[in-house]
C-alpha cells in the first residue's frame, strides 16, 4: 500500500480537474498513514506557467475560435506541448520528487503525463504513474501515454480512443467518473440502479424548476434561455454564473429586476448537489464533470452546448445513454422542455431510469482501491 502520493492536478483550468482530484483525496482518507499532496502542474511551470492556465477561463467564455484552435495543435503536435510542459516544469518537479520522495504519481490533467514520464526516465527515478482521464468521449492525444504504468478511463468510449492510440489494453482500467461525496451522499443504502418514481408517474415540483449552468468559468448564452423559460412555463429559474462576476451581475440587471422572485441568480457556490437535489431540469453545457454530477443527483438534462475539442463529443455520448437531450438552438428551447413535459413527463421518466441505471456512485472509492492494492 502506498504512502505517499502526490498528485498532479490544475486549480486554474476550469473545475473538472480539481474536483476529480477531491474526490480521490476523499477517498484516500479511508487508508490511515497515507499523505497525499496535491500540486497544480501549471504552478510548476512558474509564473508564466500560471499565467497561460488562467487564460483558459478567459478564452472558453469569450474566444472559441481560439480554443478551437489550441485543441488542434494539441492533437496534431502533442509531442510539441509534451516538450514544452517537460521544460517549463522540469527543474521544480525534480526538487518536488527530492522534497516528497512519492511512492506513486497520478496525474488528472493531461499536459502532465508524458512529460512526467519523460523527466523520470531522464533523471532514472523509478515509481508508478498513474494518469486519470477526465474527458468521457473526445480524448486529447496527451491523455494517451503509452509509457503510463496505467490509464484509468471513465467510459468504454475512453478506453476505445486510449487503445486506438497506442496505450495497451492490459495498462487500461475503467471503473466510471468519480464524483466528490457531496453528489453520492444521498445514495447511501440505496441499490446502484435505484430511482425516486411512484408507480402513478413522476410530477416535478410546480413551478417547475429549472437551473442554468455552464461550467466553473460560466459561459453561455443563459439571460436567453432564461428568458424564454420564465416566458413559456410556469417556473422558477436559478443560475449559477460560476466565475463569471461579469454575467452575474449583468444578470441581476437584466433578469432579476424584472422577473423577481421567479429568479435565483448566483456566483460559484460550493453546495451545487444541493440545488440539483432541488432541481427538476438542468441546462448546461457539456462540461464532463457538471453532467455526471447532475446524473449523481438523478437530474435530466437538457444540453445547450459544447467547447470545441474535448467537449465535441458529450452531447451525443448524454444521448446515447439516455442521459439528457440536445438543444443547441434557443428558438427550439421551448419545443424541447415541452416534449419532456408531455404525456404524464414519459421522456424525463424514461432520462431518470436510464441516469439511474448509469450512474456508478462507487466510482471515486473503485479508483482509490485499486491504486491503493497496486
Amino acid at each position: 500500500m502506498f504512502k505517499n502520493i502526490l498528485i498532479i492536478s490544475s486549480d486554474v483550468t476550469g473545475h473538472g480537474h480539481k474536483s476529480i482530484t477531491e474526490s480521490l483525496q476523499e477517498q484516500f482518507k479511508n487508508y490511515p498513514g497515507t499523505n497525499v499532496n496535491v500540486v497544480d502542474g501549471f504552478a510548476l511551470g512558474g509564473n508564466i506557467g500560471l499565467r497561460a492556465g488562467k487564460m483558459y477561463g478567459s478564452i472558453t467564455r469569450t474566444s472559441k475560435d481560439i480554443w478551437r484552435r489550441i485543441w488542434e495543435i494539441t492533437e496534431k503536435r502533442p509531442s510539441l506541448i509534451t516538450e514544452l510542459s517537460e521544460l517549463a516544469i522540469y527543474d521544480r518537479f525534480v526538487k518536488l520528487l527530492q522534497e516528497m520522495q512519492p511512492d506513486v504519481i497520478i496525474t488528472t490533467h493531461p499536459n502532465y503525463n508524458a512529460s512526467i514520464t519523460n523527466i523520470l526516465a531522464r533523471i532514472n527515478y523509478h515509481v508508478p504513474l498513474i494518469a486519470i482521464v477526465a474527458d468521457p468521449v473526445t480524448i486529447t492525444q496527451l491523455w494517451c501515454n503509452p509509457n503510463a504504468d496505467y490509464t484509468i478511463c471513465p467510459t468504454e468510449e475512453a478506453k476505445e480512443v486510449c487503445i486506438r492510440s497506442g496505450v495497451p489494453e492490459d495498462r487500461i482500467r475503467m471503473f466510471g467518473f468519480p464524483v466528490r461525496q457531496r453528489f453520492t451522499e444521498h445514495l447511501r443504502g440505496l441499490d446502484k440502479s435505484a430511482v425516486n418514481l411512484t408507480d402513478s408517474g413522476y410530477t416535478p415540483h410546480y413551478p417547475i424548476r429549472f437551473m442554468l449552468m455552464s461550467g466553473g468559468e460560466g459561459s453561455g448564452n443563459m439571460s436567453r434561455l432564461a428568458k424564454i423559460l420564465l416566458k413559456n412555463f410556469d417556473c422558477s429559474v436559478r443560475i449559477l454564473c460560476g466565475r463569471n462576476k461579469l454575467m452575474k451581475k449583468a444578470l441581476e440587471h437584466t433578469l432579476a429586476e424584472k422577473y423577481r422572485d421567479r429568479v435565483d441568480i448566483l456566483g460559484f457556490t460550493e453546495n451545487v448537489q444541493e440545488i440539483m437535489l432541488n432541481t427538476d431540469i438542468m441546462f448546461t453545457r457539456a462540461s464532463p464533470n457538471t453532467m455526471i454530477e447532475a446524473v449523481m443527483c438523478n437530474l435530466p438534462l437538457v444540453i445547450t452546448g459544447a467547447l470545441p475539442g474535448q467537449e465535441e463529443g458529450n452531447p451525443d455520448f448524454a444521448v446515447k445513454h439516455g442521459l439528457g437531450v440536445v438543444c443547441t438552438e434557443p428558438k427550439e428551447l421551448k419545443y424541447t422542455v415541452s416534449g419532456l413535459l408531455a404525456d404524464d413527463f414519459r421522456q424525463l421518466i424514461e432520462i431518470k431510469k436510464s441516469q439511474a441505471k448509469y450512474r456508478n456512485p462507487f466510482a471515486a472509492r473503485d479508483i482509490a482501491n485499486f491504486i491503493m492494492g497496486l
